[in-house]
């Protein structure tokens, strides 16, 4: 076999089950690795008997492919990727595509997508979702990037990419430049979010609720098969029945300090690039910080006290109805940020993304997939032009059916002194944006008053602005009027 449908650069994890995934579809692949060994151990082992062709440097590989050669990178994000493009550049024509499949900051695609197109070279950034099964069985893919390449990946993606019920691929074109990148960006925030809120819930259940495992893995099992219904939930389900050999819980066992390899740190600082409200992925962030600083922690524990008594008192199983709804009606103001967010960047960087075709590409394969994003797919499927998730009828009337139990919730886990940062900050939220008038006019008198930073009055028309001498001794002379 002397040529390839694609050559895949990185034979870590992700990579490796990547090339498995295409070679079981029937695409032959060519592998390269800087660690030449790996690629050797791949050959000999896992890839046996496959369409894969080992390669032992960047110019075998590059002379394996079929025209016009495609080249996936998986390797680490940042600097490593521009090392392997630029060993790659002078080995290929006008024409030929590079693909970056890697967790790449979206600032990146765009910069290296308008490098190729110089170069004449088609460049895609593609988030890959679904971890390591996901990469061998069905990831969610995300494309986006030089547009004139997708027509000669499109059948190698969709083959690999999970499908939903009706055969639909989890993987279509995202849209320019680094689009893609920022959707799975975007998608990693929303996980972010996703898994802060499930363990607050948990440590109510624990803590507030004095809940076993077993108890809480029972009531892991009954939400899987309601409205929560999702990978997360059922991944949390196994792992709080997981046992290790003399019965004790593993989970009981994982030290309480949470990594973080910066895709949530992103979508946070992406939200106040833009200006918008990314309040509940923002906090699940902080929260992972604030578990970093364990010896502090346990040092404060011995100091500040909280409320005496830190157990629930009422009906147990009616509160963990409630506890469903609150995690619910959390998640979807979460899902509406994360879309709001999208809709600020698609008019800040020119992108025309399908947000009903985004939900679908994360209705399976990927780590936030859930029943949960065709009601998502439906809601933009309707009205493409929607504002906010929280007035789509659905919606609309979840939330307003949950908060009851959601308030309930937040009020018990702050009189209990458990901490729930996302799910409170997503009531708050909901709060807010369906407050008519926010107490910011307050907030532009006192920055007019010690900044002289001008302010629009409610009988004048948008865009007038005016200054108050507030102290007499001001003066007329205001400050130019400008939003960061």
């Amino acid at each position: 076999m002397s040529e390839a449908d694609i050559g895949l650069i990185g034979l870590a994890v992700m990579g490796e089950n990547l090339v498995l995934n295409m070679a079981n579809h029937g695409h032959a692949v060519a592998v390269y690795n800087r660690t030449t060994s790996k690629v050797d151990d791949f050959i000999n082992g896992r890839a046996q008997g496959k369409p894969i062709i080992g390669t032992h440097t960047p110019e075998e590989l590059i002379s394996k492919l079929k025209s016009p050669r495609r080249v996936m990178i998986m390797v680490q994000a940042g600097g490593a990727v521009d090392k392997v493009i630029e060993s790659l550049v002078p080995l290929l024509d006008k024409g030929d595509i590079i693909i970056d499949g890697g967790n790449t900051h979206f600032p990146d695609t765009v910069r290296r997508t308008k490098e190729m197109e110089e170069k004449g070279i088609l460049y895609i950034g593609t988030g890959v979702s679904g971890g390591e099964e996901g990469a061998l069985k069905g990831p969610s893919i995300m494309p986006g990037g030089n547009e004139k390449a997708w027509p000669h990946v499109k059948t190698i993606f969709q083959d690999i990419a999970a499908k939903v019920d009706d055969g639909s691929p989890c993987c279509d074109w995202v849209g320019e430049g680094g689009a893609g990148h920022f959707v799975k960006m975007i998608h990693n925030g929303i996980e972010y979010g996703d898994m802060q809120m499930i363990c607050e819930i948990y440590q109510v259940m624990k803590t507030g609720l004095g809940l076993s495992n077993d108890e809480m893995h029972e009531v892991f099992k009954d939400w899987n098969t309601g409205l929560l219904d999702s990978y997360l939930i059922e991944i949390t389900r196994d792992i709080l029945g997981y046992q290790e050999d003399d019965g004790t819980y593993t989970l009981d066992e994982i030290l309480d300090t949470a990594g973080q390899k910066g895709t949530g740190k992103w979508t946070a600082v992406s939200a106040l690039d833009v200006g918008q409200p990314l309040t509940a992925i923002s906090e699940a962030v902080f929260a992972r910080c604030l578990s970093a600083l364990k010896d502090e922690r346990v040092k404060a524990s011995k100091i500040l006290s909280g409320p005496s008594n830190n157990t629930f008192g009422g009906d147990k199983q009616a509160f963990i109805k409630d506890l469903e709804q609150a995690l619910y009606a959390s998640k979807i103001v979460s899902y509406a940020q994360g879309y709001q967010l999208m809709r600020a960047a698609a008019a800040e960087y020119d992108w025309n993304l399908n947000y009903g075709g985004i939900a679908l590409m994360w209705r399976g394969g990927c780590i936030i997939r859930s029943a949960f994003l065709g009601k998502i797919k439906e809601a933009y499927d309707q009205n493409p032009e929607l504002d906010s998730l929280l007035l789509d009828p659905f919606f609309k009337d979840a939330v307003e059916n949950a908060q009851a139990g959601w308030r309930r919730v937040a009020a018990a886990a702050i009189n209990l002194g458990i901490p729930m940062p996302a799910i409170t900050s997503a009531l708050a939220y909901f709060d807010g944006y369906r407050t008519e008038r926010l107490p910011a006019n307050l907030l532009q008198a006192q920055r007019d008053y010690f900044g002289a930073h001008t302010y629009e009055r409610l009988d004048k028309p948008r865009g007038e602005f005016f200054h108050t001498n507030w102290t007499g001794r001001g003066g007329t002379t205001s400050s130019s009027a400008y939003n960061v």
